[in-house]
């Protein structure tokens, strides 16, 4: 029933009619328990079927979250059969999550992309997930990304979330909302009158609605479940007990007033996620209870029974598990472990078992932890943490409860879960060996430094790499390059920074007498620190040379050594003016992470491949890259967008998202995030020729280790300084960028390091200056840097009273910044120009200029001879997507074919 909620059905309407024609639409519907959410969804249901949609249901289950990708098969199920047309690497990495087949741990991409096909298949089609915050964690990233990258499918997802839930899922964050508040007083009446039959005084009338506070299923349940006596104004206060709680608490009297089999049969419903009902009647045979005994539950409303079980509300299914006493739940668990298949499914069986256990039981601990190595294997990180979590529990030997509890905290902390630090606790009371011991102390680094992103976080981990030295001197090594790179991105300068974590590392164990990569970066970066710039560049190429010769090399690959350091590695390549090794590592980090499934590192690598092609001058390409990075909806998504903007001159957007870091910062204790914000600000307002602003954002970007490790400060104070009148105070970077670029000895830092000396001088010798730098600058790839050379080139002329020079070099500025999209600096140029007296020639149109940044992306691709399942599995869309942006594409540029899109010249 509907009743007030017309305001609310017309958006999800208005998703399907645009999906009818050949749009996508996604909805995240929040709401309180009871508030309407189910009956909106069912309208929904109704409505698309008779457009003529499929419909298709998922819905979390709170005891079924611990089971990797559980909520994906329910919806993905119908589909299958369809899975054999996907392309290999999609159809294995599906088979793997589902569990049809043994295999690496799936990449969640490959995944993702493989249903977006299935469901783009099926269309037509409405996807509604209900009680999403109970989605297990695996299905819940998954599910967002798909609603994140279904384009034009004829597919529409609404996913139904409780609103406050202590579960909520943040993947669905920044989806579009609808959310429902409580019924006016004019229609919670009217709702009302559909439940109590009987005439009602208007006081008492008055005091229902008013404690129902507009929730329509305590307006439905409310006057059912209170005593009579209550219809004469004996109402509790409506802020004693919240209304959840109340309609929860309304469903548990009735289910205590059913027979005894009928409520041990509603409490094996409820401990049995999946509704299998021939499961339920096995398990209720086990406890010896009749078929009969459902149908006082029935009459009760409580729940239904078919080919399958379904509780009449949520609160129905946590009211009864809820209300059950200890042993009457461990009856219901041990009847569905008895009568669930090993064979077929081996992990609920598990998990039933363990449940039913009474204090410790060291064959359900072991067949957890069985359970555990398949969710893993299956990249279901948060399941096989609570697999393991409950196996240590049961588990009788404390060393072995120890070495689970270890285990699960490590799976905890992967997962991102928060209780990671409570199983340490558990591990810490041991005994462990020493060996353990250390791993513990590793973990325990790790989850400080990255719960607060500084603080104690560096020197934990140099204690760790101490105590691992004798024990795991390969992982000693690996953990002082964590301290060192966690001091560097936390920008401390005090007894935690940079130099004092570089003079503890020379103390690390001796690397193995072949040195990997990784070993050689440690040793690079020590030298660095301690020795200084110059004494550390031989070792740091040799360590950058090491990653780039294991591009083709499988072993590097599987041992995840280069996944792990090419973050580092890449902006160590820009700390010694490599752009050729950044393009090179970074590209490299994007396809490793992509074909590892590794969501938590792709948005760190799409980050420096990002800001390179930014530097590049190659705008549209970042802002894809940026774009792939926002459907995994982690925050290196920000820095790469905050750079983009800035660079863009784009001062609105800037500075929103500046102010969205600077937030995010203070939470975390993110100094570094701030320090990268402040270098944005400092290009922007270089940019807009507000040199004072540009000074003293620029002054506190180069307080950073990190930027100055990178040298993305450096040029942008020294500019901001003398366009300041301020040359004095950019003495300091220009002696360190001066000296870094001459050990370096890349047309990149020499170009910078020139430009920045032609700012600081004066007549021939400033002159020749900026030419060194514009012919420094033609040799590499930062092409950002070359327009801006002549633009800084071009105003000194102009003061010099050299129009015709100035104009020349104004010219070229003025065109390379418009085309690379470069607005602030371009309009810069463009008014210098109008001051030797020559008005800026309006960029000439060019056919792309129509295409989105996306589309540019897909045509570049499509271009190179690369179908459109390829180009979608790169860009993660499905190939229905690709042509229907080709069709688009192919409209605006007026051509039909792809072979008349490889005859473009697309920039």
């Amino acid at each position: 029933m509907l009743v007030g909620r017309r305001a609310e059905q017309a958006p999800l309407e208005q998703l399907l009619a645009r999906a009818q024609g050949g749009d996508s639409g996604v909805l995240v519907v929040r709401g309180e328990a009871g508030i309407g959410k189910s009956a909106l969804l069912q309208h929904m249901r109704e409505t698309a079927v008779a457009m003529g949609f499929g419909v298709q249901d998922a819905a979390g289950v709170e005891a079924e979250a611990e089971f990797a990708f559980a909520g994906l098969h329910q919806l993905c199920a119908p589909f299958l059969a369809r899975a054999a047309e996907l392309p290999e690497p999609q159809q294995a990495a599906l088979g793997v999550a589902f569990g049809l087949h043994e295999g690496a741990a799936p990449d969640r991409f490959l995944v993702g992309l493989a249903v977006l096909s299935l469901l783009a298949e099926a269309g037509p089609l409405l996807c509604v997930v209900d009680d999403a915050q109970w989605l297990d964690q695996a299905s819940a990233q998954v599910l967002a990304f798909v609603a994140r990258r279904v384009g034009a499918e004829r597919v529409v997802m609404v996913f139904a979330l409780r609103d406050p839930s202590a579960t909520d899922v943040e993947a669905f964050s920044g989806l579009p909302e609808l959310r429902l508040a409580g019924l006016g007083a004019s229609d919670a009446q009217t709702l009302l009158a559909t439940a109590v039959r009987a005439p009602l005084d208007d006081v008492v009338r008055d005091r229902i609605v008013a404690e129902a506070r507009g929730n329509p299923l305590a307006l439905l349940e409310l006057p059912r479940g209170a005593p009579a006596v209550q219809f004469a104004g004996g109402f509790e206060l409506p802020d004693v007990v919240s209304v959840p709680r109340r309609i929860e608490d309304g469903f548990r009297r009735r289910a205590n007033s059913l027979p005894a089999d009928a409520r041990m049969l509603l409490v094996v419903a409820a401990a049995e996620p999946t509704g299998d009902a021939a499961l339920l009647w096995r398990a209720a045979a086990e406890l010896g209870i009749a078929r009969e005994a459902a149908a006082p539950a029935e009459a009760a409303g409580l729940l239904e029974f078919d080919f399958r079980v379904r509780f009449r509300h949520p609160l129905v299914r946590s009211a009864v598990y809820r209300a059950a006493t200890p042993t009457d739940r461990r009856r219901a668990h041990g009847a569905l472990a008895a009568v669930t298949d090993q064979q077929v499914d081996p992990d609920r069986r598990a998990w039933h078992r363990a449940q039913a256990v009474v204090g410790t039981d060291e064959d359900a601990a072991a067949e957890l932890e069985r359970s555990a190595g398949r969710a893993r294997a299956r990249g279901g990180l948060a399941a096989a943490a609570a697999f393991l979590k409950r196996a240590a529990e049961l588990t009788p030997r404390p060393a072995v409860r120890a070495e689970r509890a270890l285990e699960a905290a490590h799976a905890k902390h992967e997962a991102g879960a928060p209780e990671a630090l409570e199983l340490l606790t558990v591990a810490a009371a041991g005994p462990l060996d020493a060996v353990a011991q250390a791993r513990l102390q590793l973990l325990n680094a790790r989850i400080a430094f990255h719960g607060a992103r500084g603080g104690e976080g560096p020197r934990m981990l140099l204690d760790a790499a101490k105590t691992l030295a004798p024990l795991d001197p390969a992982l000693s090594r690996e953990t002082y390059l964590d301290a060192l790179d966690a001091a560097i991105v936390t920008g401390d300068r005090g007894p935690g920074g940079v130099r004092a974590v570089a003079d503890a590392a020379r103390a690390a164990p001796a690397p193995p007498e072949s040195p990997r990569p990784v070993d050689l970066l440690l040793d690079g970066l020590v030298t660095t620190f301690t020795q200084g710039y110059a004494a550390g560049v031989p070792g740091l190429r040799r360590a950058l040379d090491a990653f780039n010769r294991h591009e083709r090399d499988d072993h590097a690959v599987n041992d995840g050594d280069d996944r792990r350091w090419l973050w580092l590695a890449g902006r160590t390549a820009m700390s010694v003016f490599d752009d050729q090794m950044v393009h090179a590592l970074a590209a490299r980090h994007v396809r490793l992470a992509r074909e590892a499934g590794a969501l938590a590192t792709l948005p760190a690598a799409l980050l420096v491949q990002s800001v390179m092609l930014v530097l590049s001058g190659d705008f549209s390409r970042a802002a894809e890259q940026t774009a792939i990075a926002a459907a995994t909806r982690t925050v290196p998504v920000l820095h790469g967008q905050l750079i983009l903007a800035a660079w863009r001159g784009r001062s609105d957007e800037t500075t929103e998202i500046h102010a969205t870091m600077v937030r995010e910062a203070v939470g975390r204790g993110g100094r570094t995030e701030d320090f990268l914000a402040q270098y944005a600000m400092a290009v922007l307002h270089n940019g807009l020729g507000d040199y004072p602003a540009a000074l003293v954002a620029a002054t506190r970007a180069f307080e950073s280790d990190e930027l100055t490790h990178s040298n993305l400060a450096h040029s942008e104070l020294i500019e901001a300084a003398c366009r300041s009148g301020q040359p004095e105070r950019a003495t300091a970077a220009l002696d360190q960028l001066s000296s870094r670029a001459l050990a370096s000895g890349t047309p990149w830092g020499l170009g910078l390091a020139a430009r920045s000396r032609a700012l600081v001088s004066t007549g021939p010798a400033a002159e020749e200056y900026y030419r060194e730098a514009i012919e420094q600058l033609r040799n590499c790839r930062v092409a950002t840097q070359l327009a801006r050379t002549h633009l800084v080139y071009g105003e000194w002329l102009r003061r010099q009273g050299r129009r015709q020079g100035a104009r020349q070099q104004l010219r070229t500025a003025h065109q390379m910044l418009s085309d690379m999209g470069a607005e602030a600096f371009a309009a810069r140029a463009a008014r210098e120009l109008r001051a030797t007296g020559e008005h800026p020639r309006s960029r000439s149109a060019q056919p792309s200029d129509a295409l989105t940044a996306q589309e540019l992306t897909i045509a570049r691709l499509v271009a190179t001879g690369a179908t459109s399942r390829e180009v979608g599995a790169q860009l993660f869309l499905s190939p229905r997507t690709i042509e229907a942006h080709l069709r688009s594409i192919f409209r605006k540029l007026s051509i039909t074919s792809r072979r008349q899109l490889r005859d473009l010249r697309l920039p």
